[in-house]
């Protein structure tokens, strides 16, 4: 019943994880937390499999490395459109 609420605080908790570790985390919000993570979990998965320990639904490893590379793209894209 509230799978799409523990979901929304595992995206959360891995788009932080992705936002710390590209050191992207300040000027990220919650709800851009979120879809980094939801969005990152889809990808990684999608590249890398579902691999490792599974927590709602979504592979801990390839959802965070996902996210990583999502977050990198975005900050990248955005960072050459504002120059």
């Amino acid at each position: 019943m509230f799978g799409w609420l523990w979901s929304i605080i595992v995206g959360a908790i891995i788009g932080a994880i992705a936002g710390a570790v590209t050191n992207r985390g300040s000027s990220m919000g919650w709800i851009a937390n979120i879809l980094a993570g939801l969005i990152g979990s889809w990808l990684g998965q999608t590249l890398l499999g579902t691999w490792g320990p599974s927590l709602a639904g979504m592979a801990l490893f390839p959802s965070i490395l996902g996210a990583i590379i999502l977050v990198l793209i975005v900050s990248a894209l955005f960072g050459m459109r504002s120059k």
